[in-house]
């Protein structure tokens, strides 16, 4: 046989080797979808890692459950799935998701089936419009998904188009996130605390120093938040600290900025650490951490003089047919984590192609 045509061969061989062992059933990660029930799974060697749910009872898409190599759920179950003794408060806040509290003066953020109807029409809604792509590999899996924007008066404002990366290195499995809005008329994402990254935790990763109080959106309505609940014991089953790359400690890290913010907290016999780390390429840049004690943890970078009254509105505007991607990486470490760990993580974020 030619040398050419012995090499092609191999090459055939190997390609092919390489690809089935990247689908082999129960390896790898796989990204499976199955649209008849409105969801992608994801699964790391056959066991469950998230998923890209669009079901018709939320107002938009989302990433639940996130679990952790350990098999660790850390988010909160309701309004999904409601566990005892969870809080449900907001019930908008569910899983990790992506949206804002006032694009073109509508609230996506807060959007639910809670909402009375004489103030729906001052909500947007993002509805999943269609799985563009789904890989799965030896190493890591790959979503492309597409979603509409659509304002109260039932006006699409905005086309997103977003891309998931899923890996996993020894015990951190990692979520790359990055968002694409392209303006079908001009956007203006008006100076707000509601937004954008945003996910909410499970009980034992509140802050156990949380002294609940009622929060107000942009709208006026108001949430009413409990302390840190007890177990029957007296102790506190809330563990969570935020430490900011900032070296901004526990509740004290909301409404600063930072690179990256993680949140550690255990479940007596299981330890994790949940951190979110912003791209220098994201406007708003080191972002603002809406990350609160009762559970939300959020990264907005288009919201200033809100946090920072010294600061002037950001109000952050793209013309019709302008585009911008944000990104983000999310990662699940089982374990406590150190500021030089995340710092390196980071800077790998940082400077990675895209």
């Amino acid at each position: 046989m030619p040398k050419i045509a012995a090499f092609s061969l191999l090459a055939t061989v190997l390609l092919s080797a390489a690809s089935a062992l990247a689908v082999a059933p129960g390896k790898g990660i796989q990204v499976v979808p199955d649209e008849a029930h409105r969801r992608v799974d994801i699964k790391v060697d056959g066991k469950p890692f998230t998923s890209y749910i669009w079901p018709t009872s939320l107002k938009k898409p989302t990433l639940y459950p996130l679990i952790t190599e350990e098999g660790i759920p850390v988010t909160r179950g309701y309004p999904l799935e409601p566990r005892a003794g969870e809080r449900v408060d907001h019930p908008h806040h569910a899983g990790l998701w992506f949206n804002y509290g006032n694009a073109n003066g509508f609230d996506f953020w807060n959007n639910s089936d809670a909402i009375p109807p004489d103030t729906r029409s001052k909500m947007g809604t993002i509805l999943h419009t269609k799985v563009v792509s789904a890989t799965s590999g030896a190493d890591r899996g790959e979503l492309v998904v597409e979603s509409a924007w659509i304002t109260g008066a039932n006006e699409q404002i905005l086309n997103e188009t977003t891309r998931y990366v899923f890996r996993r290195r020894s015990s951190v499995r990692f979520i790359d996130q990055a968002v694409t809005l392209t303006a079908l008329d001009r956007v203006v994402f008006k100076d707000d605390k509601e937004g954008l990254l945003g996910m909410r935790v499970a009980r034992w990763l509140e802050s156990p120093t949380e002294k609940g109080g009622a929060f107000t959106d942009a709208n006026g309505n108001s949430t009413k938040v409990d302390a840190a609940p007890t177990d029957a014991t007296g102790s506190t089953p809330a563990t969570g600290v935020y430490l900011t790359s900032e070296d901004v400690k526990g509740d004290a890290a909301w409404g600063t900025r930072g690179k990256w913010c993680a949140l550690t907290g255990h479940t007596r016999s299981h330890t994790v650490t949940i951190a979110i780390f912003d791209h220098p390429e994201n406007p708003g840049y080191p972002t603002y951490w809406h990350a609160r004690g009762y559970g939300l943890f959020a990264a907005n970078p288009l919201g200033q003089s809100i946090f920072d009254p010294k600061k002037p509105p950001f109000d952050y505007t793209l013309e019709k047919g302008q585009s911008v991607t944000f990104r983000y990486r999310i990662a699940l470490y089982s374990g406590a984590t150190t500021s030089p760990e995340l710092n390196r993580e980071s800077g790998a974020f940082a400077t990675e192609p895209r």
